[in-house]
């Protein structure tokens, strides 16, 4: 008996299994997201803007990687509300990429650089806090260089549409 590789036709073919992790995770980002917008418009809360210098600090109080304190102390805290958009609108973006399949390569490559961001400010807390950061970077990655919304996602049509897209 010889092992044959899936076609594509089935549901047992590897990609669909990407598209599923790839989609939990945009509705993870989603969930994120949404703690931290203002429904039904989507504006940043004026809580978690208050919120979010503390959070900062807390990061930024036993971090042992003295230049990532230093850049939480004295760049992210003094901009609180700028951090709290780009927070904000980042996870919103990547998650609505990511569940939709749409522009997965760009937005892979955001919550690459989000999911390291805090991955630093909270590796120190728990291993559990690394290993969940290490576990969404692997992800990102991934889904980069797999180009994972062309399975159950818009970027499939994309790429069918216009082949020399740099995103899908």
């Amino acid at each position: 008996m010889s092992l044959q590789y899936p076609s594509k036709s089935t549901p047992y073919h590897p990609d669909y299994g990407l598209a599923v992790i790839r989609i939990v995770t945009g509705i993870w980002f989603l969930k994120s997201a949404f703690t931290k917008l203002s429904l039904p418009y989507p504006l940043v809360s004026e809580d978690y803007i208050n919120r979010l210098p503390k959070l900062l600090q807390r990061y930024a109080s036993e971090n042992p990687i003295e230049w990532y304190k230093n850049f939480l102390e004295h760049t992210a805290i003094p901009q609180a509300k700028l951090f709290a958009t780009l927070t904000a609108y980042g996870e919103t973006g990547v998650g609505l990429g990511l569940t939709l399949g749409l522009l997965t390569v760009f937005c892979a490559f955001v919550g690459l650089f989000l999911s390291i961001v805090y991955g630093l400010a909270t590796h120190w807390m728990s291993p559990g806090q690394m290993g969940f950061h290490v576990l969404l970077v692997t992800c990102m990655l991934v889904f980069l260089f797999t180009r994972a919304g062309r399975t159950l996602g818009i970027d499939r049509w994309l790429a069918q549409k216009f082949p020399q897209g740099l995103f899908w």
